[in-house]
């Protein structure tokens, strides 16, 4: 098997791309380095696709690894004929090559191998043969009792040939092969309950079939769940009548003597043993299939939601809400500091309306304050009543929003948490992750394990290695597009930058806290272990804001400093005017892209991106995020109308729809049939995480309290169910 044809054809790319693509990989480059300063030779590959591509990659050589081990321990049995390697050698995934070497593969006694050692295989050869027009098949067992092993007269002796070919038949790979995409093609997924009359949230799935080949992954999630909670009883259905005489056609060569006897086998090695391997594999790939995408829709979610557009010269009041324990309050100046924290208790029992009141007029106008951000948890919504209220009576120049407070307690109960604050309580530390979440969600956010940020679904039913590989390398994704400022970063968010990992991120910290701030890139090598291999990978990426060299504030990376040099002379830019904000005509002062590329030996895709930084030094990509929407008037579930037109925010994404904030304290839900007037596959191809989108009420269920939305306007006059 050629790798790199496969990797060719799979992602659409040419033999020269893959190559370099594979070869960078293998000399220990990380896929940002990759995707950002190495263009020419990938040809451009973005980030995500290098994942893909990694991922990819690895198994092909898992594969090959596998292939040279089936094929040594085959040889070592004697057993590995020509055909049999040719075989191997064409396989292009592990379970093909697992397939042909399952009849090799040692196993557990079993009823075949019981029969092997008690001598009956010239037996099971002499039925399989089907030669014999005449005779006895009893008599012609005879000769094979062996009381000893097992088989004490004819008819034990013939069982137990028939179970050599039982287990011959469910272990042959082509049959194998034609029984699977039988099974694929025509079984269905069946779930009943265990309790019919017990109320629970998979009452949907009481009696349920939906077929193999068009289940959509989240019902699939949904079914295990059920069945692992012992709420659903659940199997693959499947027509065996048919698989059955699928094997009488490919075995049974003609009348003979053993037909009936190769029919009742081929029955038995169906329904004992072929058939319940299918069906744990068809479930097993069912879940994988069903995992594999809602991690990528999570991984997806966790890109946009953690590049969502940062709230510049926001000074906070952050407020988490609470009933019994009152609203814990933190206020943040505009570059995230904690200028001041207490407790109010605007909700029951206490219910202290005009204390809080006081106490956010008297912060608002101490600190100037312009914008006050609410957890969207537990109280909530009264919390938010009182707000709205206090602007509205206060006339000052506030607003407020909600804020998604997925894993601020994990943050705010952290080592980490404790080792920032460690003169706060939990509460306080929580309040002020609030607030700096608006001002920095991507500085924040890295603060937390990803999968607790909670933008997925079945979170917890998923792999939880491949969920952590795949959302570790989203936040990466993000922070190196978006870029570190090495002078204010926290370690969390140094500890994602390429090439650095969490204990180089926590001595670049200690070597600024002992050194003083750095002042150009070239200092990054007095870290301890940060080396030059590491250097060139991270460089680019961090940022050196006034310092001595202004293309350190760029993501121009050090290697092309001598060509963004030249650049600057020919275009006569000025250090003084690069650092000031950039130069917005530079590729009218150079002319020629490709030419000029030409001139100083360096490649088209590289030269246009060190012209968009001296167009627009530390630019950030985060700026073309949707806006934050804020409030001054607080909408109620009661407030809303079937038919009524929305602005909201997209919280969610899932297979079935997207949950979108308008203002209440449920999300609606737009399901994927209402995103569009198209056909819409999944709903990531229409909206994303903090898109700021237009609505209108289709359903409202005041008693499980759930909203039905649509972004399809002549939707909107849909009756309330």
């Amino acid at each position: 098997m050629d790798i790199q044809t496969m990797l060719a054809a799979e992602f659409k790319l040419t033999a020269s791309q893959v190559s370099a693509t594979v070869q960078l990989i293998e000399e220990g480059n990380t896929v940002p380095f990759i995707a950002r300063y190495r263009k020419e030779a990938t040809g451009g590959i973005d980030d995500v696709t290098l994942r893909e591509f990694d991922e990819r990659l690895m198994y092909m050589k898992n594969l090959e690894a596998r292939k040279a081990e089936v094929l040594r321990l085959i040889d070592e049995q004697g057993k590995l004929t020509p055909e049999l390697r040719a075989k191997i050698e064409k396989a292009t995934v592990l379970q093909r090559l697992e397939d042909l070497y399952k009849p090799f593969k040692k196993k557990r006694a079993t009823r075949a191998s019981k029969a092997k050692d008690a001598g009956l295989e010239p037996l099971a050869a002499l039925i399989w043969e089907q030669t014999l027009q005449s005779g006895d098949p009893l008599t012609l067992a005879e000769p094979y009792i062996n009381a000893e092993g097992g088989f004490a007269d004819a008819g034990a002796a013939l069982q137990g040939a028939c179970d050599i070919i039982a287990e011959q038949v469910a272990d042959d790979a082509e049959t194998t092969a034609v029984l699977r995409e039988f099974t694929r093609k025509r079984g269905a997924l069946v779930s009943e309950a265990v309790n019919p009359a017990e109320k629970t949230v998979y009452e949907m799935y009481y009696d349920f079939s939906e077929p193999l080949a068009k289940i959509p992954n989240h019902r699939v999630l949904a079914v295990n769940r059920g069945e692992s909670e012992e709420k659903l009883k659940v199997k693959v259905d499947v027509a065996a009548g048919e698989a059955i005489a699928m094997l009488e056609q490919r075995v049974i060569k003609g009348p003979s003597i053993f037909t009936e006897l190769l029919k009742t086998t081929l029955a038995d090695s169906y329904k004992r043993l072929a058939a319940p391997a299918l069906e744990r594999e068809m479930r097993r790939d069912l879940t994988e299939r069903a995992q594999t995408d809602a991690i990528k829709v999570f991984s997806k979610n966790t890109e946009n939601l953690l590049s969502a557009r940062p709230v510049k010269d926001a000074r906070v009041v952050a407020i988490d809400p609470g009933y019994r324990t009152g609203c814990k309050v933190a206020v943040l100046d505009e570059y995230g500091k904690l200028l001041d924290y207490t407790t109010v208790y605007p909700t029951p029992p206490k219910s202290d309306i005009a204390g809080t009141e006081r106490v956010l007029e008297s912060y608002c106008h101490k600190h100037n304050i312009n914008v006050i951000v609410i957890g969207n948890g537990t109280a909530s919504r009264e919390t938010e009543e009182c707000v709205a209220d206090f602007i509205q009576k206060s006339g000052l120049t506030v607003q407020y929003t909600i804020v998604n407070e997925a894993g601020a307690s994990v943050y705010s109960a952290s080592k980490l948490a404790s080792e920032e604050y460690p003169d706060l309580d939990v509460t306080t530390r929580g309040a002020m992750s609030l607030g700096r979440r608006l001002q920095d969600p991507l500085a924040e956010l890295v603060k937390i394990p990803p999968k607790s940020i909670g933008v997925g679904q079945y979170q917890h039913d998923l792999n939880q290695t491949a969920l952590e590989s795949a959302l570790t390398g989203a936040v990466e994704n993000v922070v190196n597009r978006v870029g570190v400022d090495l002078n204010t970063a926290s370690a969390s968010l140094l500890g994602y930058v390429a090439g650095i990992g969490a204990a180089v991120a926590k001595n670049i910290v200690a070597y600024r806290e002992e050194s003083g701030a750095f002042t150009d890139r070239k200092q990054l090598k007095k870290v301890h272990k940060l080396g030059d291999k590491a250097f060139k990978q991270c460089a680019g990426f961090l940022r050196v804001s006034a310092g001595r060299n202004p293309l350190d504030g760029t993501s121009v990376h050090p290697e092309s400093y001598t060509v963004a040099a030249e650049l600057l002379k020919r275009a006569n830019v000025s250090d003084h005017e690069l650092a000031g904000g950039g130069v917005p005509d530079i590729e009218t002062r150079l002319g020629d892209v490709k030419q000029l590329a030409a001139e100083l030996n360096v490649g088209v895709p590289t030269l246009r991106d060190i012209i968009a930084e001296i167009r627009k030094p530390g630019r950030d990509p985060r700026d073309d995020a949707p806006p934050v929407l804020f409030s001054k008037a607080v909408k109620s579930f009661e407030d809303l109308a079937v038919g009524m037109e929305l602005t909201g925010t997209v919280r969610n994404v899932v297979d079935f729809g997207a949950f979108v904030d308008i203002g209440v304290k449920q999300d609606g839900l737009v399901h994927v049939s209402k995103l569009a007037r198209k056909f819409v596959r999944h709903p990531s191809e229409v909206v994303a995480v903090g898109d700021t989108v237009t609505v209108w009420v289709t359903n409202i269920d005041k008693e499980r309290g759930k909203i039905g939305l649509s972004m399809i306007e002549d939707q909107k006059d849909q009756k309330n169910q």
